[in-house]
Parts: C-alpha cells; structure tokens; sequence
C-alpha cells in the first residue's frame, strides 16, 4: 500500500478556493474507490504547505492513472489542474510513501 501527498501553497486570500479544488480531487478519488482526504495544517513550518491532500493506492502505477484521470475524463483532469495552478503561489509537490505493516 502506498500513500501520495500532494502539498499546495496558496495565499491566505485563495484558501476557502483551494479547499474547494482538493475536495472535489478527493470526491473524485473515493468515486473511484481509494481512501482520500485534505489535510489543513495546524502549525506550518517555515515554506511548509498551506494545504495537502492524501490519496492511498494499491499499486504505484494507480498513481498515474489518478494524476492523468483523477477529476473524470484527461481533459477534465487537465482543466481541473489548470484553474487550480492559477490560485497556487508554488508549483506543488508530491511525496509517495510505502506504508510499513
């Protein structure tokens, strides 16, 4: 089982926007059928994200698979990241863990 998490750094100001972007991507994993949630940080570190999202898979390729058609169709998914990027102060990033028994 592994775990990616994706890390978003938004301006105070776009934050109830990019919540919105990260609930519809993790609505659009559990229709899917993987375990997914936003994660909002308490405490941030210094350059530490503003936003997260976790989604677990089975197998690392199904991480492909979401990141090309994880909000419906290519071209949905493209639009999606499109409109997002625009409220990002950062590109985000992605971490992948394997998760130990």
């Amino acid at each position: 089982m592994y775990l990616a998490r994706f890390s978003y750094d938004v301006l105070p100001i776009h934050r109830e926007e990019a919540m919105e972007f990260i609930r519809r991507e993790a609505q659009a994993a559990r229709e899917k059928g993987l375990e997914a949630r936003l994660l909002v940080p308490l405490t941030r570190s210094a350059g530490g994200a503003a936003l997260e999202f976790e989604v677990e898979l089975k197998d690392l390729a199904d991480l492909e698979v979401f990141r090309h058609r994880g909000i419906g169709t290519s071209e949905d998914t493209g639009a999606w990241m499109r409109a997002f990027s625009e409220i990002l102060a950062a590109p985000p990033t992605t971490e992948i863990f394997r998760l130990a028994d």
